[in-house]
């Protein structure tokens, strides 16, 4: 049995959870709503402040499902109460991110500034020149948006100049050294 897969969801008081017969569970809270259709394979009963997880049989593919299933549903129970929020920190001497109404601006070396532009339900805000914040009540999306910006300049080695997630190690290389 699945360590994950076989511990219950608690569900806070101001949340509350449905679940309609295509195995389609309804999330809100109050910070939104969430939506997500489950496998078949999966028994999701509502039971109180409690959801409770089972599967059908045995099968690897079932049982690969379990825990899976049990973790979305407790991330969306914590997003529609608390939310989630990714920071992220540029690096770099002449490098910065300012708002544009809802656009993202990042000016990160390039000849050209890189207007990103972002879901409704996802927040962003940049309380500094090098810092951007991201956030919303979908854990998946938020991780996705946050791993897009970063994208457009990964931090490198040598100087670890670029966009990097905040606390986020990144390992030096050391430079050229003269030869003789």
């Amino acid at each position: 049995m699945s360590r994950i897969g076989k511990l219950p969801v608690e569900v806070p008081g101001n949340v509350t959870v449905t679940l309609d017969k295509t195995n389609t569970l309804t999330v809100k809270g109050p910070k939104g709503e969430l939506q997500k259709k489950f496998h078949d394979q999966i028994d999701i009963k509502v039971e109180g402040n409690q959801v409770i997880i089972n599967r059908r049989d045995d099968q690897k593919f079932s049982r690969s499902l379990h825990g899976l299933t049990r973790a979305l549903i407790a991330n969306m129970v914590e997003g529609v109460s608390n939310g989630y929020t990714r920071k992220l920190e540029i690096v770099g001497i002449g490098y910065k991110a300012e708002m544009h109404g809802k656009k993202l601006v990042l000016n990160i070396g390039y000849s050209h500034p890189i207007i990103v532009s972002v879901p409704d339900s996802i927040t962003l805000a940049t309380p500094t020149a090098n810092e951007i914040t991201v956030s919303g009540i979908d854990k998946e999306l938020v991780g996705l948006v946050a791993a897009k910006i970063r994208s457009y300049r990964k931090p490198e080695p040598y100087k670890g100049k670029g966009i990097k997630y905040a606390g986020e190690y990144i390992r030096r290389k050391a430079g050229k050294t003269a030869g003789k």
